[in-house]
């Protein structure tokens, strides 16, 4: 086929996609600067596996994964043990199979049986822990829901801790309402928890989207490896790291913490090189992008995108506040996320109505139920990132404003979580 007709084939196909810009459900960066696109396009071929190959980009790999290991307070931090990854996800399954093997040799040097291991989360928990535990045999121990209560606390993690726990995961940045995990009480709780039992379980911070906000605008919550007992981290450069997707990126407090029978060498490609990853062939392209917003921006050009962002999602929360119909379930002043859900006193219109009848002006705002116990509770959510201005909130607003008196004109609701199309990720 002639090269231009399969562009304009296929460039007419994505044209059926929605509006990034007007996209409230992703967490992911939509946006980058020309200069970045630009470094995209010149980069797009390097293969970050290949490190003989490409010894720059694997530079610049460590580069960034010392400036992140510093700005998580991990103990010397000069070389920092962590990786980039395709993801979070990724990011989030090495740092548990680290715990994992971490467990099992702890076990078999007591001469323990090491058959049976069990992690400990909230039910909040992005998908990704899920598959963790059910591709790597790990039961999935899970403090649900309950009340007002939306993700884990240290008193209902440690109930469901014992000897076979590989440990705790906590979330610094909830999906379901942008809230911060109590990471320091969490570890408090287990410290206690050792003290009575003997039994010293590590933690996991999935860090995804708040290990790019907290350091930036919350410099004084402990969260980080300023907690002895946290022993790695993940973190998203493609969320509020603020490169397109994918790249992700994991840090141990030390060496230590990774054990090295999980790191394997090849030699095939040119050099004996070290790899611990679920994938082989991956993209460097984002890895380079990371490093320009690194250089770019800084320690204050964050903190400004950042607390801009946050800005923006606590007046835009306060202004759906006042239209008299909605209530905050947050309000966006941790991540700069927060969800919402309708007045009890709405019963002629779901949140899954106001939903879909946005899409008719091109926002796309997810709707969906929260999980087990909760399930009563269903609710809108929207993710403020680099790209969403005042000027698109207030269009969000007067948008909103706009298909209200459509909505309350119908007699019963129309749709429910079955029924519409929902962009909860």
């Amino acid at each position: 086929m002639n090269p231009y007709l399969a562009y304009q084939i296929v460039h007419d196909e994505l044209m059926l996609d929605g509006n990034a810009r007007l996209n409230l459900a992703t967490f992911v960066t939509t946006w980058m600067e020309p200069q970045a696109k630009l470094l995209y396009s010149e980069t797009y071929d390097k293969n970050m596996i290949d490190k003989d190959e490409y010894p720059s980009t694997a530079e610049i790999e460590m580069r960034c994964s010392n400036m992140l290991a510093r700005l998580y307070h991990a103990p010397g931090a000069i070389q920092a043990t962590g990786c980039s990854t395709t993801g979070s996800s990724e990011a989030a399954m090495l740092g548990g199979l680290a715990l994992k093997r971490r467990w099992q040799h702890k076990r078999k040097a007591a001469g323990k049986p090491a058959d049976k291991p069990n992690m400990v989360m909230g039910i909040n928990v992005q998908v990704c822990w899920e598959k963790f535990c059910n591709y790597w045999d790990v039961e999935m121990r899970v403090v649900p829901m309950e009340g007002n209560r939306f993700h884990l606390t240290g008193e209902e993690a440690v109930k469901l801790c014992d000897e076979n726990t590989i440990g705790v995961v906590g979330v610094l940045g909830s999906t379901f309402d942008g809230s911060y995990e109590p990471i320091k009480q969490i570890c408090g709780a287990l410290d206690v928890f050792q003290k009575k039992t003997g039994i010293d379980i590590p933690v996991h911070v999935d860090a995804a989207s708040g290990g790019m906000i907290a350091p930036f605008l919350d410099k004084d919550l402990e969260w980080d490896f300023r907690l002895p007992r946290v022993a790695s981290i993940n973190t998203s450069g493609h969320k509020y790291g603020l490169v397109y997707p994918g790249v992700g990126w994991v840090i141990w407090r030390d060496a230590k913490a990774l054990p090295e029978d999980l790191i394997f060498y090849v030699n095939y490609l040119g050099g004996n090189m070290p790899t611990f990853a679920l994938n082989f062939s991956r993209p460097g392209a984002q890895i380079a992008l990371q490093y320009y917003n690194f250089l770019r921006l800084g320690f204050d050009g964050y903190t400004k995108i950042q607390q801009y962002a946050r800005d923006v999602a606590t007046y835009l929360s306060g202004e759906l506040e006042k239209l008299g119909m909605f209530e905050l379930i947050t309000k966006g002043d941790e991540l700069p996320v927060f969800a919402f859900k309708l007045k009890a006193n709405v019963k002629n219109y779901t949140v899954f109505d106001v939903s879909h009848v946005l899409r008719t002006r091109g926002w796309l705002m997810p709707a969906y139920t929260f999980p087990k116990n909760r399930t009563d509770l269903a609710v809108l959510r929207i993710v403020v990132r680099r790209g969403f201005t005042h000027d698109l909130a207030d269009m969000l607003i007067a948008d909103i404003k706009r298909i209200l008196p459509y909505l309350e004109k119908q007699p019963a609701p129309v749709h429910d979580a079955k029924s519409v199309k929902t962009f909860h990720h």
